[in-house]
């Protein structure tokens, strides 16, 4: 639809166009065909390569936190045009309380099974293949151990790790989006004023700001869903104190327990079998869609030891220390360097992961890549072919090792701790992030590290090899850690305000038609990346907000007198 012929009003106004928005906005709008959604969108296709949010925006600690440009995009699709594409279950251990979560798992395992119900729309928005992550659920692909040797128990390598095309959501939805009749775009809009709830605790309009001009508009709506991110989403609540009227005061969980997870390498696995027989890179389902295995820990196991959710799959030696010897590995590490070539090939974030930021011994590189030809050129020519000239592209890079030997990538839920927060700046418009690993956090990798070599020395599978002394670890572990790209727990699901900002239908504490559709409403962050589910919770957002009734009493627009200059 056109942005010019406005509608009166709106049923439902979507703030915030990633992955979460849009499917919000695709499933309401094609399951309720009579009524209107309005979809708000800050960035816009004139933007520059800046914006003011994210130049707002003060990470205090940049060690172990992404400055904004390398967690988040504007524009239509948001974050997922710079998305890996792995799409990942939560677990229920992840809606499970224990005392490593110091009560701050403010969910359950009702929500999780709710949500469950939704993962097959998820799946398909996401181009993922089938909704199917553990073995034998894919009866296609034949769960053979991942390594010579290896036996289920506390350890299991049967959970599955899908991916997309990666499908980038303004790019893939926007002729859906412009098809679908009731749905409205605006973008270059930012939304900045609620109105205060009235006597039944509804929100009548919205001011939002167009970015470019300056200029206000009023938009009244009968539902308003916040999906703009965590720390868009986390901001506009933390501005917009008057909608916790009611409650007396904003919720104390508003802004605060913000979680990501901890990653990186600590150590690397030799395997003792058959080098063939080891599962190190990625499996296709009938569909082409891409799989990939990686450990995980049994519930049981986590509760009674009381330790966080944590996966560690194989992985690279490190690609910027030539002392791996690859040719291919040092040919992709050199194109990641170059100036030009490198922001190409990569998002900031990925870039970073790969290269640590470091122009590390370019002689010895150079020597690998001489030593090595001519599969240091083959095998990175075959592997770009794949990655970045197919419509099924190839998720990531692992190379094969003779000796049996991967480097261990862990990815770790965090506890959910009051002092890692958002929060406004003293002119009441900045967000100041506050975040760090926690002890508890790096002990729990270390604790895990240390089972899964119990458990391979046990099967007489393989054996850990650590990269750091025990009494250097825990160092390391926060050195390495940098997070910001999986955001959560800011606007938290709880029972009551008390606990945390929405209810389980994420519905705002305090108002009666305000929702969040974030991953910052999840209060613990588990071992998986937050996109997919997310996914899930915005389907499912569309079909409870189907099931409401549509009359709010909410005036037309022509009954609101309101002074733009007052608000300026």
């Amino acid at each position: 639809m056109n942005a010019n012929n406005l509608l009166p009003d709106y049923d439902i106004c979507i703030l915030g166009s990633g992955p979460a928005g849009i499917i919000v906005a695709l499933e309401y709008a094609r399951l309720n065909p009579q009524k209107s959604v309005l979809l708000v969108e800050y960035g816009s296709p004139q933007q520059s390569g800046e914006n003011n949010l994210d130049k707002s925006i003060h990470v205090k600690n940049q060690q172990n936190h992404h400055i904004p440009s390398e967690c988040t995009n504007k524009g239509l699709g948001g974050t997922s045009a710079t998305w890996g594409g792995r799409c990942v279950m939560y677990d229920d251990i992840d809606f499970i309380d224990r005392p490593i979560l110091n009560g701050n798992c403010t969910w359950d395992e009702t929500i999780f099974e709710e949500v469950k119900v939704h993962v097959p729309v998820a799946a398909k928005y996401f181009e993922c293949g089938k909704p199917e992550f553990t073995f034998p659920g894919s009866s296609n692909l034949n769960h053979k151990p991942i390594a010579d040797g290896f036996k289920q128990g506390i350890v299991t390598d049967a959970v599955l790790e899908r991916y997309s095309m990666p499908t980038r959501f303004g790019k893939r939805y926007s002729a859906d989006i412009e098809a679908q009749k009731n749905l409205t775009v605006l973008q270059g809009f930012e939304a900045r004023d609620f109105a205060e709830p009235d006597e039944n605790n509804n929100i009548s309009f919205l001011i939002i700001r167009e970015v470019e001009t300056q200029k206000l508009k009023k938009i009244i709506a009968g539902r308003f869903i916040l999906a703009a991110g965590a720390q868009e989403s986390t901001r506009i609540l933390l501005r917009n104190s008057q909608l916790f009227k009611q409650l007396g005061a904003p919720p104390f969980a508003l802004g605060k327990y913000y979680q990501g997870h901890i990653s990186g390498k600590i150590a690397s696995v030799r395997f003792s079998g058959d080098p063939k027989k080891t599962d190190y890179s990625f499996s296709r389902d009938t569909d082409g869609s891409y799989t990939r295995r990686r450990f995980q820990f049994d519930t049981a196991f986590l509760k009674e030891n009381n330790l966080l959710n944590t996966a560690i799959w194989l992985d690279n030696p490190l690609y910027f220390d030539p002392k791996h010897k690859s040719g291919a590995m040092s040919f992709m590490y050199m194109a990641m360097i170059t100036p030009v070539l490198g922001k190409k090939l990569a998002p900031p974030a990925i870039a970073h992961s790969i290269t640590k930021g470091k122009v590390n011994k370019v002689p010895a590189h150079l020597g690998n890549i001489v030593r090595g030809l001519p599969n240091s050129l083959l095998k990175p020519a075959s592997i770009f072919y794949k990655r970045y000239c197919l419509k099924r592209k190839l998720p990531g890079i692992f190379l094969y090792s003779p000796q049996n030997t991967y480097a261990l990538h862990f990815h770790a839920e965090q506890i959910p701790f009051a002092g890692n927060y958002m929060k406004l700046g003293s002119d009441g418009e900045s967000l100041i992030i506050n975040y760090s690993p926690t002890d508890a956090d790096v002990d729990s990798v270390i604790k895990l590290h240390e089972a899964l070599d119990k458990w391979l020395k046990d099967c007489n599978c393989g054996e850990l090899s650590y990269w750091f002394s025990k009494e250097d670890l825990p160092g390391a572990i926060k050195k390495m850690s940098k997070d910001g790209l999986h955001q959560s727990g800011t606007t938290r699901i709880a029972d009551s305000p008390d606990m945390g900002v929405v209810d389980k239908n994420l519905k705002v504490w305090g108002t009666n038609n305000i929702y969040v559709c974030s991953s910052s409403v999840f209060p613990t962050s588990g071992q998986a990346n937050p996109t997919f589910i997310l996914g899930a919770f915005a389907a499912r957002l569309a079909q409870h907000l189907t099931s409401l009734p549509t009359n709010l009493n909410i005036p037309k627009k022509e009954n609101f007198k309101i002074s733009f200059d007052s608000i300026l």
